[in-house]
């Protein structure tokens, strides 16, 4: 269980950093190309959110944790 808490916090840690990150890009005049890839990034960050709710919610949730640590 302690790796499946450790794995939690390391994803929230890059939620986190990216969500540093994006304040910086929203202080800039934004292109097209940087729009895109941003909403992208912003929509990845939040099925992952919801998948992990949707894992917690069925008790599966050191499964969850198991396959995003491991996809590359």
């Amino acid at each position: 269980m302690r790796a499946s808490y450790d794995a939690l916090v390391d994803l929230f840690e890059n939620f986190e950093n990216f969500l540093s990150r994006l304040s910086i890009y929203a202080g800039i005049p934004p292109t097209p190309a940087l729009t895109n890839v941003l909403v992208k990034i912003i929509v990845e960050l939040l099925s992952t959110l919801a998948l992990a709710t949707k894992q917690v919610k069925q008790g599966r949730f050191s499964e969850f944790v198991l396959v995003v640590t491991t996809v590359d």
